[in-house]
Formats: structure tokens, C-alpha cells, sequence
């Protein structure tokens, strides 16, 4: 389970998902103001309906609880779920990594060498190979930077479009934890 491969399929994961929920966002969020459920009107296209620039039509607040609720929050919540894993993975060693037992003997070689800077300036110099471990956490790393990014960038359109209540995704979400926890909401 702590192959690279496995690793690449849990990134592959991470960037789907974030394709399917975040990166469509803006469709998301249009799609509450018009359900598909309706049908097409011909008739809807007869006359153009404009807004002042920079504003847009807000969703209604069922709409937008039931969206956040149904779909936004449970997406980051297994997204979530996914960079724990990796990063549990990342934090514990892994006996079956090639590379530790090649690493200590580099070490080991490395305390042994006699170091003379005026000599060979560059014989203080050692970099050691990267465990897999450590290649899992600095991806992990990155990943959370982006899962950051992503959902403020996401988080600020919902509350561009639903109203502002206010507070950061990281309170909304965590309030959403809280309520799904006490069975406030149903499991998705």
C-alpha cells in the first residue's frame, strides 16, 4: 500500500475530485438558478437579460445550503480523509523502501569520511537519497497548499453567489463536521 503507485492514484484522486466540484464551481453554482429539471424554453433566448458588471444573480438559500451541505462539503470532507491517509502513510517508516537501507550505508560512509574544507571545499557535501517516505510528504505538502488555495478560491465564489455569512471555509466546514457528527445532516 506504500508503492508509488498507490501514491500517484491518491494525487490522481485528489486532482479529480477537486476537477469535478472545484474547477466547475461557477457551472455548479449556475446550475441551481436554472435546473435542468425544467427543460429549455425557446423563448428564454428572445431577450437578453443583463446585470450591472460585477454582480450576479444570487442563489436561493435553500439552494445553497442543500449544495454545500449535499455536495461541496462532502467532496472536501473524503478529500480531506485522502491527505490524512497519505499523510500518515508519509509519517511512518517504511521497512520495505529500498532506498533506507542504501541511505544507511551512505551514512554510515559519510561519518567515517575525513572532512578538509581548505583541501576539497566540497567535501562537506552530502545529500543523502530521499527516502519514499519523505517523497509522500513533501507531495502531501504540496497538496494541502493546493487543497488551501482551491477551496478559498472556491469558497469565495459560494459566498459571492449565496450571500456572505461571514466566515472562512475552514469554520464552515468544521461547523458542517460538527453538525453531520451530531446527525444534523445525513451521511452523503
Amino acid at each position: 500500500m506504500n508503492s508509488p503507485v498507490y501514491h500517484r492514484l491518491r494525487i490522481d484522486f485528489l486532482r479529480l475530485s477537486r476537477a469535478t466540484i472545484d474547477d466547475s464551481i461557477t457551472q455548479n453554482l449556475n446550475s441551481l438558478l436554472t435546473p435542468a429539471s425544467a427543460g429549455f424554453d425557446p423563448s428564454s433566448t428572445n431577450t437578453r437579460s443583463t446585470l450591472p458588471p460585477g454582480t450576479r444573480r444570487q442563489i436561493p438559500t435553500s439552494s445553497c445550503q442543500y449544495f454545500k451541505d449535499k455536495v461541496l462539503f462532502p467532496s472536501w470532507q473524503v478529500r480531506s480523509d485522502v491527505l490524512s491517509y497519505c499523510t500518515s502513510v508519509a509519517t511512518s517508516p517504511d521497512p520495505d523502501d529500498p532506498v533506507s537501507i542504501l541511505r544507511e550505508v551512505e551514512d554510515a560512509k559519510v561519518r567515517e569520511r575525513i572532512v578538509n574544507e581548505r583541501l576539497d571545499p566540497y567535501s562537506a557535501r552530502y545529500f543523502p537519497k530521499e527516502l519514499r517516505t519523505e517523497m509522500l510528504a513533501n507531495v502531501i505538502r504540496n497538496e494541502l497548499m493546493i487543497e488551501s488555495i482551491i477551496r478559498s478560491r472556491t469558497w469565495g465564489l459560494v459566498a459571492e453567489r449565496c450571500g456572505d455569512e461571514g466566515r472562512g471555509f475552514e469554520d464552515a466546514l468544521n461547523e458542517w463536521r460538527r453538525k453531520r457528527e451530531n446527525g444534523q445532516i445525513g451521511q452523503p
